[in-house]
């Protein structure tokens, strides 16, 4: 994967200049990153290899014909992948979280442009009675277009703030084009200016975070920060939602893959070897697949529940492992 990925970016990084050691912690990111998604696959395709080797020499004929029950031949292997599973678990809280900030403020420094990181129509509630919103928002140069705030004192609205253009920079707002107004009972005062520096009470880093910055929290602070932003009116919720599922998901899918892995490949083939390779690769590739069309539709869709998206997969292999062990045992 690493050889692949430089292959695939070493234009760029010559190109740039990047410093050698800022391509080195990235790669290090990088591989933390995707051995946190691929770990299932991988313990999925080390099992398969480790027990078609078993049954190629007819010793696990052995062990069931000594009396061994196959529940029994199963056993080490449930107990090594919840033991594998859990470290997992440890190393997505503690290490993933920090690989995946380093990876993704990599890539939008030296691999992306800034447009990636614009994000359209954004309405948040920054507190009890204010509601925000900009048509466009720039986090890269801290500025929003079409802004908007209004302030309610219960249902009734209070005032409202537009400007052309918001801008941060050392604590202040400049604000473009600027038009207040306040509802009154006998009508409303209507204040303009074409330029107004303020202070505002939200932190505009607070107004839209990045795509990816459920990625590096941990557990505790991803569901401190789902609160905060189901508070805030973040229309975009189901990322985050598929985040927190998948913290607990992925762990599970090392642990169906390996009993899939021990049905699979514990019934010696004419084939040998390479069959039980080709299959497991093929289930594999399945899951790999589904989860990746799953999550997506979760993420874009506002009627799909993330919880059944990201658990799909699992719940689908989960009763195809159910299947194929109660082949295996007889």
């Amino acid at each position: 994967m690493i050889t692949v990925h430089i292959a695939e970016k070493i234009g760029k990084i010559l190109s740039k200049n990047i410093p050698f050691a800022e391509v080195m912690m990235y790669l290090l990111d990088f591989t933390i990153y995707f051995s946190n998604f691929l770990f299932p696959i991988f313990l999925f395709i080390s099992t398969m290899f480790f027990t078609s080797k078993l049954a190629n020499n007819t010793e696990i004929v052995a062990f069931l014909s000594s009396g061994v029950s196959y529940n029994r031949f199963l056993r080490p292997y449930i107990i090594g992948a919840v033991l594998v599973c859990v470290t997992a678990l440890v190393f997505s809280t503690v290490f993933v979280p920090d690989a995946a900030a380093g990876f993704n403020e990599f890539q939008f420094k030296y691999f992306k442009s800034e447009k990636e990181r614009q994000t359209n129509n954004v309405f948040r509630r920054i507190s009890d009675d204010d509601y925000v919103y900009v048509s466009n928002y720039n986090s890269g140069r801290k500025t929003g277009y079409d802004f908007t705030l209004e302030h309610f004192n219960g249902n009734e609205l209070e005032y409202k703030l537009y400007a052309e253009r918001i801008a941060f920079k050392d604590s202040i707002y400049t604000l473009s084009r600027y038009k207040k107004r306040v509802l009154q009972e006998n009508g409303e005062i209507l204040t303009t200016k074409a330029k107004l520096d303020t202070i505002l009470n939200f932190d505009i880093d607070e107004l839209t975070p990045s795509s990816y910055v459920a990625e590096t929290l941990s557990y505790q602070k991803l569901l401190d920060f789902i609160e905060t932003e189901e508070s805030r009116g973040n229309g975009n919720m189901n990322v985050y939602y598929v985040e927190k599922h998948k913290r607990t998901s992925i762990p599970v899918s090392a642990l169906i893959f390996t009993i899939i892995a021990v049905a699979v490949s514990s019934v010696k083939k004419r084939g040998g070897m390479g069959v039980n390779l080709a299959i497991g690769l093929a289930i594999a590739m399945s899951y790999m697949f589904l989860d990746k069309v799953f999550g997506t539709i979760a993420e874009k869709s506002t009627s799909f529940e993330p919880w059944i998206a990201v658990w799909a997969p699992n719940i689908f292999f989960g009763i195809v492992a159910l299947f194929l062990i109660r082949n295996a045992r007889r």
